[in-house]
């Protein structure tokens, strides 16, 4: 017989099971790969776990957890088991014989093919659907909490007469329920239809009947139920109208009902209720009558009706009774509007007064003094001297700054408050010497100290410190200076074990340190590490012996997410900044509570609502939530992230904010009362930008109350885009102290301009003071400016600096430029003083020899007077005149008693300082440009001048005798011929 192993072609492969040896090795792949899957999973559950117990915030993630488990489980049960129990009792009901038919015949295969594994496929199918389902519902975690613990408002809406927690908590959680509804009835729906077909139940090509009186009964009711739900739908679609947001020609975003919504949506809403139910009865009714033919009667009347009455209908009323009488039809609506959104901004007790624009005072010379007591004013731009602050103050290239500087309060040698612009010296990883794991993980893991600087001074271009050097020293006093949690501090760190830390370096050379806080998780455990491995994909975690007994891994370091991740309910400020509290530095971080249920208030969009210049160049101060659509928003929390131990503290500050007593019931014991503030913290919290920013842009439509007028759009307004910027953004908001007209002191103040639209005059100045703890915190403040006159705006009086040549404005611009420098122009102030308008601008030159921007010149303006010096003081001497100053008596002479005509100590002085500005100006026309040179000048040419004027002082005391007011006349002559 012939070998049964061999053919035509010769003996043939024999392929056999594989070999014990290779079972056991494949199973034990397989089973590692499991394991590795699994510990993944775990290592990310595990290492958050740890995180929020190192900061002391364990019940956010209990709560948050257990509310997704909960969530999950719940809704992917309810939607397996609907599923499931269609499947099921499709299955029950299928006919006992199938038709004799091709159609069946057909199917019969796969009857067979299912028949041994139905039951896996069940399973299987409702499984399925349970996951996606409870995984969706698990995304609704905040929708659930802020249903179940909601607050009312004790506010009603205008339409409903309902609380607005009904809007802002229980409708979304009922939307979120009819969605689910809808889901499980259309997915039990279809399967079922499949049961049915696939056992006979239904047929679509056998002769006779199509379906069953089984599957018919059976279908009908879940059609029954679709339509029930739709019925829900046509009901709370009726309270949706209260927050619906729409295009609304004459306002642009409007939210709310408008005249077509209350006089035809409305009432058709009802009616399409009504229609729905009968026809949902209807299709219950099959149950008894087995016959498709009124329900599908009252389905097909359901869809025609909603054509009709839904969308025929108010068009009509929008074509043939609005648009003819727009104005008198939607007023009512849009004053309902108006005062929705005033009052869900915070912006309906802004105060609006006229103001001139123009002085009415004709001596300028006598407001010289008011400029003083009217405002502080801030000529050291914290968005320009980064680069000046990292020149002088970096000590060493693993230090840096943040882009963008920040502007706070501090107490100075003579016991007054004065602005400050302060920075911390991060660690900056790109200047480490020498890269590896051990010096980017170990060595170099903190910043160091705080740089200050005062706001209103300059000296020969150069910030005047108040705060600098290392290890830091100056008007802060003693504090813990090392910052491990910083904006620039984006990569873990592992400090504490026995690996030493570079801490600084000075004269006598490095000096070492081991941080002793208690932040960050412990790596004592070989699970924590191999967890932490696994976590940031480095191996070296889980076996290098730079870790040991003490060692702590510290992660999420910068402010913003250190807040977000403890409190993910509140929308963060972009732009937190650092303070030195009772001896440690804390970073500030505002944060607000939000929602976009507030009815008939007006929507905006976070991210484009806050974008101004310095957000288009540093992506880092834009709000967390860019995207988010709100139309409610507070400044409820203060938060605070210690730089040295990241602990991290909430403060209730809007105390009567239901949106935040509501998320303090859901997480109770994460925020703090206001009364925990201390002092000192409060002297440096202040009006946040984000804030502002919305609160500006909502004010240049809704500054006006009265709905003719916001209908005809006249009094619209724009915020202007920064004349000093070329990227077309808008002007960011500046702080300063000042004082309003109606104030009677000096107040921290966030200040901003208005334009008219499509125009660059001024129309409004508007100020919010900003200094906690006062009683005027939060007030808003507009000055409005008289239609009738004209005053210039930002960009008008930027544009008339530039092409100044009677000041030598572009004289100076193009040296400047020829001499391959660049001018920066640094923030544009504004200060109402006098019924006008004071423009202040520091001039920036950065270029030469010298990398960084010093400040050359100030540009001031006022009743279109200029003035172009290397002062403050000097610019608004020349456009006011000398503080004090009168004119010089009539002696009948040439020369005034005392006025050191003939002084040789005078006459040498002036030559000095002849000589000293004609080297300053030969230093400008030098290519590159002499800026040391330039700077030496004007120290020189400062001397020259005190020199001088000390001179003529003497010789005006010893002239006395000729006249009493000799003396202050020639003394303030001469200094203004200086």
């Amino acid at each position: 017989m012939p070998d049964r192993g061999s053919g035509p072609s010769g003996p043939r492969m024999r392929v056999g099971r594989p070999s014990r040896r290779a079972r056991a090795l494949l199973m034990t792949l397989g089973a590692l790969a499991v394991l590795g899957m699994v510990f993944t999973m775990f290592a990310g559950f595990w290492t958050d776990w740890l995180w929020y117990r190192s900061v002391h915030y364990s019940s956010v993630f209990t709560t948050t957890l257990w509310t997704k488990i909960g969530l999950f489980f719940v809704f992917g049960l309810l939607m397996a088991a609907a599923v499931g129990f269609n499947v099921w009792l499709a299955h029950r009901l299928r006919p006992p014989l199938s038709a004799m038919s091709t159609e069946q015949q057909n199917l019969d295969r796969y009857r067979m093919g299912v028949a041994p594994y139905k039951k896996w496929l069940l399973c299987g199918i409702t499984a399925l659907v349970g996951l996606i389902a409870g995984a969706s519902a698990a995304g609704q975690w905040r929708t659930w909490l802020m249903w179940v613990n909601a607050v009312p408002f004790h506010k009603k809406d205008p339409q409903f007469h309902l609380d607005v927690s009904f809007y802002a908590f229980d409708l979304p959680w009922y939307r979120f329920l009819l969605g689910f509804g809808f889901a499980a009835a259309v997915l039990s729906l279809i399967a079922a239809a499949l049961t049915h077909y696939l056992y006979g139940g239904l047929r679509l090509t056998s002769p006779g009947t199509r379906a069953t009186a089984a599957a018919t009964g059976h279908l009908s009711v879940l059609l029954g139920v679709f339509v029930a739900l739709k019925a829900v739908a046509y009901w709370l679609d009726r309270y949706g109208l209260a927050v619906k947001s729409s295009d609304f020609k004459a306002t642009g975003n409007w939210t709310g009902l408008r005249y077509v919504d209350a006089n035809a949506y409305l009432p058709a809403k009802t009616i399409l209720f009504c229609i729905a139910v009968i026809c949902a009865l209807l299709f219950f009714a099959t149950l008894w009558r087995r016959t498709w033919q009124l329900p599908v009667i009252g389905f097909g009347l359901m869809v025609l009706s909603a054509i009709l009455i839904g969308g025929l209908y108010p068009a009509i009323v929008q074509k043939f009774q609005v648009q003819p009488n727009e104005q008198a039809k939607e007023a009512p609506y849009v004053a309902k509007n108006i005062e929705a959104t005033r009052a869900a901004y915070g912006i309906d007790d802004a105060k609006v007064t006229d103001y001139a624009g123009t002085s009415s005072t004709k001596d300028t010379s006598t407001l010289r003094d008011d400029v003083d007591k009217t405002a502080s004013i801030r000529i050291l731009d914290p968005n320009i001297v980064s680069p000046t602050f990292q020149q002088l103050q970096q000590i060493r290239n693993y230090y840096t700054f943040p882009n963008n500087l920040d502007v706070d309060r501090y107490p100075a040698k003579d016991g007054t408050v004065q602005d400050t612009v302060v920075g911390l010296r991060e660690l900056n990883l790109a200047g480490i010497p020498k890269k590896n794991w051990i010096n980017n993980h170990f060595r170099y893991t903190h910043g160091f100290g705080v740089v200050a600087a005062k706001g209103t001074a300059a000296d020969n271009g150069e910030p005047v410190f108040t705060e600098s050097d290392l290890p830091p020293s100056g008007d802060l006093g003693t504090y813990q200076q090392r910052v491990y949690y910083g904006e620039k501090t984006t990569t873990y760190s592992i400090v504490g074990g026995p690996q030493k830390e570079i801490d600084y370096s000075d004269n006598d050379g490095e000096k070492t340190t081991s941080y002793r806080g208690k932040s960050g998780v412990s790596l004592s455990s070989p699970l924590n590490r191999a967890a932490y491995a696994l976590a940031f994909g480095e191996p070296q975690i889980l076996y290098s012996g730079a870790i040991g007994d003490g060692s702590r891994i510290l992660y999420n370091r910068t402010p913003k997410e250190r807040v977000e991740a403890v409190a993910p309910w509140l929308t963060i400020d972009g732009d937190a900044y650092p303070a030195v509290v009772n001896h440690r530095i804390q970073w500030i971080v505002d944060a607000y509570t939000t929602t976009n249920g507030y009815p008939y208030a007006s929507r905006t969009t976070l991210g484009d609502t806050t974008a101004d210049s310095l957000t288009a160049a540093n992506d880092s101060r834009s709000v967390v939530a860019q995207q988010n659509q709100v139309n409610y928003i507070r400044n409820s929390v203060k938060a605070t992230v210690d730089a040295y131990t990241g602990e991290v503290k909430l403060y209730q500050w809007d105390t009567e904010d239901p949106v935040l007593k509501t998320w303090m019931k859901a997480f109770p014991g994460t925020v703090e009362p206001k009364s925990a503030i201390s002092s000192d913290l409060m002297s440096h919290l202040r009006y946040p930008q984000d804030l502002f920013k919305v609160q500006r842009e909502l004010l240049t439509r809704y500054h006006v109350q009265d709905a003719q007028t916001f209908l005809s759009g006249s009094e619209v307004w724009q915020v202007p885009d920064d004349p000093t910027n070329k990227s077309g953004s808008a002007v960011p908001p500046y702080y300063l102290t000042m004082k309003m007209p109606d104030q009677k002191s000096q107040a921290f103040s966030l200040t901003t301009t208005f334009t008219p639209n499509g125009r660059d005059n001024l129309s409004a100045f508007m100020a919010v003071d900003s200094q906690a703890g006062t009683p005027d915190y939060g007030q808003i403040r507009i000055l409005k400016l008289r239609t009738s006159t004209t005053a210039d705006g930002p960009k008008q009086v930027q544009s008339q600096f530039n092409s100044n040549s009677q000041e030598n404005i572009t004289d100076f611009v193009r040296q400047v430029r020829n001499g391959d420098s660049e001018i920066e122009y640094g923030n544009l102030l504004t200060i109402p003083l006098d019924g006008g308008l004071l423009y202040v601008e520091p001039v920036y030159v950065r270029g030469g020899q010298l990398k960084y921007p010093l400040m050359r010149k100030v540009l001031v303006t006022y009743g279109g007077t200029t003035a172009f010096e290397n002062s403050l003081d000097q610019a608004l001497d020349k456009v006011f005149g000398a503080p004090g100053s009168t004119p010089p008596p009539d002696t009948g002479t040439t020369n005034p008693p005392g006025s050191g005509a003939g002084n040789p100590t005078v006459e040498q002085a002036l030559k000095d300082a002849q000589k000293a500005y004609d080297d300053g100006q030969a230093a400008l026309q030098k290519s590159p440009i002499d800026w040391e040179a330039y700077g030496r000048a004007q120290k020189e040419l400062q001397e020259a001048l005190k020199k001088a004027e000390d001179a003529q002082a003497q010789a005006q005391r010893q002239g006395s005798g000729s006249g009493k007011n000799g003396d202050k006349g020639g003394k303030t002559g001469e200094k203004s011929d200086g």
